[in-house]
């Protein structure tokens, strides 16, 4: 059965990367409806793109959430990004903030990058702290996220050598799949 439904993943990933979404909607929702967490995200997004299925919100957030609840970075970014927007439903940066921290801490570069963000700027409750923002976005711009790399340039004219220093230290010592720090010593607006 498992080596069966890999098969039935990698199809169907292949036919939605090809645009064949029948193909892919007929390999695909079977291993989302028996649990299988790639397809899980996968069918989530073919719904938020309208791809193979009629578009529906709704439905792309109870299977990005589905597997995003097994620890699947993409669909935790996917679900903070949805709470961050208020699409499929109601705003609430709070939420946005734990699902991204939840994708971020698993080395998600997006989700690191957009955490950065909510540091910077203060938002869903998060505390103003330039450093940890500087330590997110010296993580995602190692993952290759380039609009993180543009972000640590603007906000690093702002701090002091000794924030720079403690964001270099905390992105030093952070291990994938370990939580990051909430705060830091000096960044604290």
């Amino acid at each position: 059965m498992h080596s069966a439904a890999l098969a039935g993943f990698a199809e169907g990933a292949t036919a939605y990367n090809s645009k064949n979404y029948t193909v892919a909607l007929r390999e695909i929702e079977p291993l989302a409806k028996a649990g299988n967490t790639d397809a899980e995200h996968l069918l989530g997004l073919m719904y938020y793109m309208g791809r193979g299925v009629p578009q529906d919100y709704k439905q792309a957030l109870s299977w990005h959430r589905r597997a995003a609840q097994k620890g699947k970075a993409d669909a935790q970014y996917v679900v903070g990004a949805m709470y961050y927007t208020g699409n499929a439903v109601i705003q609430d940066h709070k939420q946005a903030v734990v699902w991204f921290r939840k994708a971020a801490e698993q080395g998600h570069a997006d989700a690191q990058q957009v955490l950065g963000l909510m540091y910077r700027y203060h938002i869903g409750g998060m505390p103003q702290d330039n450093v940890i923002a500087y330590m997110l976005w010296n993580l995602a711009a190692a993952n290759g996220s380039a609009n993180a790399a543009e972000q640590r340039a603007a906000v690093v004219r702002n701090m002091t050598q000794e924030q720079i220093e403690e964001g270099q230290a905390l992105s030093a010592a952070w291990k994938r799949g370990t939580p990051l720090p909430r705060a830091s010593r000096t960044g604290g607006g």
